[in-house]
């Protein structure tokens, strides 16, 4: 493996597009601590601190944490690539379902330079609206409790705030195409994982705090949960490589066609069917949702029966917690695989070019027999998932771990992401080396990335 980091730089092209990935990963985290014109930062920061203590975990700090607490600053980048991939979400269940959008989605390299279009277009009505609502809650004192964070409020800060934050999405959104087109891996990714191991070197000081091996008489924590937190890392990351590169293999044969004087078919393939289908996009949604109430509870007085209900059921982290949790994150597994995955066009697709499965008659019985192996196959996913999502929550009570900062880099969507991306990314540093006759990370078998 080492003889292989060491081959990347000796290919002038892989060191070039690496270089120019990491280049523009370090211009984004400086947009990162620029902070947006007429906003207190440091009371902002101090306004943040005091939820965390009070509320729990709201939508704030799950935004924060993909913006690499940008939000908290409320720096140029506040919004980060929330937008775009909530736009991109929406096209993508929206060309489900529009047969116009589904129609210029299978036209090829045009169609899909459309839908990107009209991604682009979504991101910049979805940031206009943010920025606006964003800047209404940040001049309003009662929403932080009695604070003053924007000195002088009005018209002209809420359309420079509205400018501010979009331009700066449409830049970090300009940032991961770049990435995608002149670096390595997939930029929007690359630029959320950046954003998420930001935050891994304050959650490893809170670790040390908590641990005072200087200081016994002052240590929160012991040795064998430091050691056991670690295996316990160690194991979850290999389980989620597992199960990223899981997939059932279902064979297709293809019948043997004459055309003319050519023989065309008569081979075997599969058709891989992943087990992790939907895989983080169910815990983003699961997450929105739940967090969603808390978020609201914060905008009522702290004495109202929403506020003290909501704060309690997220603060708590308890049995009514999880339950809700797995439950949402099932049903978004599902959700999101209805829409992604279509057995009848890929029945129609197989008997279209002469393949079939065998043992199955083409056409509706191969359409049922794909349902009933996918339907299967995303309850497994599910499952998986839902114990990866609730992991930092049982890590919190099980070790007695009083920061959600720390449980959260031994699971949830911080793990999912960070593994997901390095797959796709190492994926494709190793096609590029095995291209130029170099051996790739692993001397046996391939990876094979999220897509």
């Amino acid at each position: 493996m080492f003889n292989s980091l060491a081959n990347i730089f000796k290919i002038q092209d892989l060191r070039r597009k690496i270089l120019i990935t990491l280049g523009l990963i370090f211009i984004y985290r400086i947009g990162c601590f620029i902070p947006t014109p007429g906003v207190d930062g440091q009371a902002l920061s101090q306004f943040f601190e005091k939820l965390t203590q009070k509320q729990g975990a709201t939508l704030f700090g799950f935004i924060n944490l993909f913006t690499g607490g940008a939000l908290r600053r409320l720096s140029v980048f506040a919004l980060g690539i929330m937008p775009y991939i909530s736009a991109s979400i929406i096209m993508q269940l929206l060309t489900a379902v529009i047969p116009a959008l589904e129609k210029i989605a299978k036209e090829g390299r045009a169609g899909y330079e459309k839908i990107n279009q009209y991604t682009r277009y979504g991101t910049v009505l979805l940031c206009i609206v943010q920025g606006f609502f964003l800047s209404l809650w940040l001049e309003n004192k009662g929403n932080f409790f009695g604070m003053t964070i924007v000195p002088y409020p009005g018209f002209l800060f809420r359309l420079n705030t509205v400018i501010t934050l979009c331009a700066g999405t449409i830049f970090i959104m300009w940032l991961g195409e770049q990435i995608q087109e002149r670096g390595i891996g997939n930029g929007i990714s690359l630029i959320i994982t950046a954003s998420i191991l930001s935050r891994l070197p304050s959650s490893l000081y809170q670790l040390w705090v908590l641990y005072s091996p200087f200081n016994p008489a002052q240590r929160q924590i012991s040795t064998f949960t430091v050691v056991s937190l670690f295996i316990l890392w160690f194991l979850v990351i290999v389980g989620v490589v597992l199960f990223s590169q899981a997939q059932r293999r279902i064979p297709v044969q293809y019948a043997r066609r004459v055309v003319g004087r050519r023989i065309y078919g008569g081979q075997s393939t599969y058709l891989p069917i992943r087990v992790d289908m939907a895989g983080v996009i169910a815990i983003i949604f699961a997450q929105s949702v739940l967090l969603f109430p808390s978020t609201l509870a914060t905008f009522f007085p702290k004495a109202s029966f929403l506020n003290r209900v909501f704060s309690q059921f997220i603060r708590s982290q308890g049995l009514w917690y999880n339950l809700s949790y797995v439950i949402l994150i099932i049903f978004f597994m599902y959700f999101y695989t209805a829409i992604v995955f279509n057995p009848v066009e890929i029945a129609n697709n197989l008997k279209k070019y002469g393949g079939f499965i065998p043992g199955v008659r083409p056409g509706e019985n191969t359409a049922k027999y794909l349902d009933y192996i996918a339907t299967r196959l995303v309850f497994a996913g599910a499952i998986y998932i839902s114990l990866i999502a609730i992991l930092p929550s049982l890590i919190m009570r099980t070790f007695n771990i009083p920061s959600y900062a720390i449980a959260s880099f031994f699971g949830g969507t911080t793990v999912l992401i960070f593994v997901g991306v390095m797959l796709d990314t190492m994926r494709q540093i190793e096609s590029q080396l095995i291209l130029h006759h170099y051996q790739g990370f692993m001397k046996k078998g391939k990876l094979r990335g999220r897509r």
